[in-house]
């Protein structure tokens, strides 16, 4: 399993060359019981981190590629801020892995398949597309409603994150 893969690379490879890596590990990885995703993380200075799907292999709904290979790159660089890093991915990123990538900070993503790819393939994620881009309609999958609470009682994470003089920003 290449999901915790880390090298250093003395020489960077262009975007095909690490698309072409991305989509082998996927096809690797659906030899080893994993779904048909691969993502790599090149840092700015080189370094490649590697994920793979594990969503049914792991029950973990998370394990995207994308979000694996994110994770192993924060882990083994020790933050959670990847400016100047990029994503190869070897297929268009669902709205969970785009929003991973933005609040990782990368700088670009490439991907190889397209989303219709994806569909093609048995896995369409359209459904969770037009819930972003859609209407109210597009939405009823999955109701979400904020509840009245005491304004203190709403905002206590907050105001004690505010007086918490030793916090992390991000």
């Amino acid at each position: 399993m290449h999901s915790t893969a880390i090298s250093d690379s003395a020489t960077q490879q262009t975007p095909a060359e690490y698309l072409a890596q991305a989509v082998r590990i996927a096809v690797d990885n659906v030899r080893n019981e994993g779904g048909p995703f691969g993502a790599i993380v090149v840092t700015a200075d080189g370094r490649v981190f590697e994920g793979v799907n594990r969503v049914t292999a792991n029950l973990d709904p998370s394990a995207h590629a994308e979000v694996t290979a994110i994770r192993n790159a924060c882990q083994g660089l020790g933050t959670f801020d990847l400016s100047g890093a990029t994503l190869y991915t070897s297929c268009e990123p669902c709205p969970m892995c785009l929003a991973t990538s933005l609040w990782a900070r990368l700088d670009r993503v490439y991907f190889a398949a397209s989303r219709d790819d994806a569909a093609d393939g048995g896995f369409d994620d359209a459904v969770f597309y037009r819930y972003f881009e859609g209407d109210a309609a597009d939405r009823e999958i999955l109701p979400v409603a904020q509840e009245p609470l005491p304004p203190a009682e709403r905002v206590a994470p907050f105001t004690e994150w505010n007086l918490t003089t030793t916090r992390v920003e991000y």
